[in-house]
């Protein structure tokens, strides 16, 4: 398992080590106006998934911020951002700031895609910073667990990811 912490003291994670090379497991989280949605329903595209604790907090604002601009370079690639945020916050969240290329979904209802990816903290019910690169065929290309939560992720290694997978 990743050796998480959150703001220096150790967490627990719930859940899997996701790897480069595994297959991405399957998850259900919800939309902002509160439809399922799963990893099949962007089959065919790369993914990047962005996990953080709460779009409302600084670091995953500036995150989810950084990936949304970056997506405009990124061709063929759905850009994910994945919190326990409600659906009706991170839809008023996203309005307020402009976030039109990144899709935020919520996993407050039963943690899928945090138990699925091993993201999911069990001291807090939140989830623990992670980037994901999920190719067309469901591999999983790039994975980086951030040792401690409230630090930034490495943006230049996974959009790189994303624009090397197929």
């Amino acid at each position: 398992m990743a050796s998480v912490t959150f703001k220096g003291n150790p967490v627990t994670l719930i859940g899997n080590e996701v790897k480069v090379g595994d297959k991405a497991p399957d998850f259900t989280v919800l939309a902002n106006d509160l439809s399922k949605v799963t990893l099949e329903d962007s089959k065919g595209q790369v993914r990047l998934i962005s996990v953080v604790p709460s779009v409302d907090t600084g670091v995953c604002d500036a995150q989810t911020r950084r990936f949304n601009e970056e997506s405009a370079g990124l061709e063929n690639v759905k850009v994910l951002t994945v919190s326990v945020d409600l659906p009706f916050a991170q839809k008023r969240w996203c309005g307020a700031n402009g976030i039109e290329n990144v899709q935020t979904l919520s996993d407050h209802r039963d943690l899928s895609f945090g138990e699925a990816f091993g993201v999911a903290i069990q001291e807090l019910r939140l989830l623990a910073r992670a980037v994901f690169v999920v190719d067309s065929e469901d591999k999983v290309t790039y994975a980086e667990y951030v040792s401690e939560a409230t630090n930034h992720p490495n943006y230049e290694a996974a959009i790189s990811a994303a624009k090397e997978a197929k």
